[in-house]
């Protein structure tokens, strides 16, 4: 069992067409975004403080990477295998507090961790920080805590990644195939909040989510994110190799939402 598992994984490497490596800082979440997704999040940790610096400073983008406490990085919870590219869209600063509001970009997988000069907070080794009602030390204060042959001063998890090729995008049947998927929801919706079929229609051919229906290949993507909030097949669906499989998880969503009713 083991060793076909093992084939699967590595022929599904070898079939999957990837761009070019490229090393990504890495915020590491309990989190899923998806291509063409809009997320909003509250930068507060000093070391996605000085990530955050970076990307700003430089026009770069980040990867965000849903967490995976199984895999440990310098005791920091280490990320998944698959993760998307974030672009920031806005930023602002509200006391120590950042808030960015990102989109989801080119779909990868992490090839190699690189880790944190620093291990958390909750690490013998930084008793003294103890951390007291959210307040963290300061970037500076933890710089000089990074051992002199620690190889970096960098505070978060980077990755050598390698981008997946973009799915091609729907065509109009499953432009059509999609269209139905949200409307059978929204229309779930609707009877739960007793909204009259007039109403219904209106709302459900106004809603945002419909635009969203169109050939661009991350359209199937960025639906997909309005409408799920498990993180479980969100990640399936991050990591489909095409348009059809993503189709396939959500019905397969779907008929778990009917048998709910």
């Amino acid at each position: 069992m083991f060793f076909w598992k093992y084939v699967e994984t590595y022929l599904d490497k070898k079939i999957r067409p990837h761009q070019s490596m490229e090393n990504l800082p890495l915020f590491v979440l309990p989190m899923v975004l998806l291509p063409g997704e809009i997320q909003e999040l509250r930068v507060f940790e000093p070391r996605y403080k000085q990530m955050l610096d970076d990307c700003l400073l430089d026009g770069n983008n980040f990867g965000l990477v849903r967490s995976d406490f199984l895999s440990q990085v310098n005791h920091w919870d280490g990320p998944m295998e698959f993760g998307c590219e974030a672009e920031i869209l806005h930023h602002e600063t509200k006391g120590s507090n950042h808030f960015i509001q990102i989109i989801g970009r080119r779909r990868f997988t992490i090839s190699k961790s690189h880790e944190p000069a620093l291990p958390p907070f909750s690490h013998p080794s930084m008793s003294k920080f103890g951390e007291e009602d959210g307040i963290y030390p300061d970037l500076e204060t933890l710089l000089m805590e990074i051992p002199e042959d620690h190889e970096s001063s960098k505070l978060y998890i980077s990755g050598d990644v390698e981008f997946i090729e973009p799915t091609e995008g729907m065509d109009e049947s499953q432009q059509w195939e999609l269209g139905e998927i949200v409307r059978t929801i929204l229309r779930r919706v609707g009877i739960i909040l007793k909204v009259d079929d007039e109403t219904f229609t209106n709302w459900i051919e106004s809603s945002p989510i419909m635009d969203l229906i169109d050939e661009k290949p991350d359209a199937i993507f960025a639906v997909s994110g309005m409408l799920l909030g498990d993180l479980d097949i969100r990640q399936e669906i991050l990591e489909a190799k095409d348009v059809e499989e993503v189709m396939v998880l959500l019905h397969e969503e779907l008929e778990k939402f009917s048998e709910e009713e």
